[in-house]
């Protein structure tokens, strides 16, 4: 069965951002909550390597229903970060910025559900 669309645009999301994770990870580090333990760069860094796991689980039929699973409990697990991200942005002077990051946080529902969907259709 193919991979529905959403699932495949957040796979390739998910490789791009695993590898900006890695290669840039002060982009992401504003991201981390200060609530949690061990300083930002390990939570992006992990971060990173969890979405590039991810997607490569996706490229392969047979690891496609655990990598989506996981897929979306990653994009649970990043809210977070993401509203953070989106009530920082709002205390700024850049709109694009603020709408971008408020538009976000809705889009991370069918994202969500876009994995499940692939999950059980694997």
């Amino acid at each position: 069965m193919p991979v529905p669309l959403t699932a495949r645009a957040v796979t390739g999301a998910f490789l791009v951002s695993g590898v900006v994770h890695l290669v840039k990870p002060e982009v992401f580090e504003p991201l981390v909550p200060e609530q949690l333990p061990g300083g930002p760069r390990p939570w992006v860094t992990w971060s990173g390597v969890a979405e590039l796991a991810c997607a490569g689980g996706m490229l392969h039929p047979r690891t496609r229903r655990v990598a989506a699973y996981a897929s979306a409990a990653l994009l649970v697990g990043v809210l977070p970060g993401n509203l953070k991200m989106a009530l920082d942005a709002q205390r700024g002077d850049n709109a694009a910025l603020k709408a971008g990051t408020l538009a976000r946080i809705p889009l991370q529902v069918p994202m969500i559900r876009g994995m499940l969907k692939a999950a059980r259709s694997a």
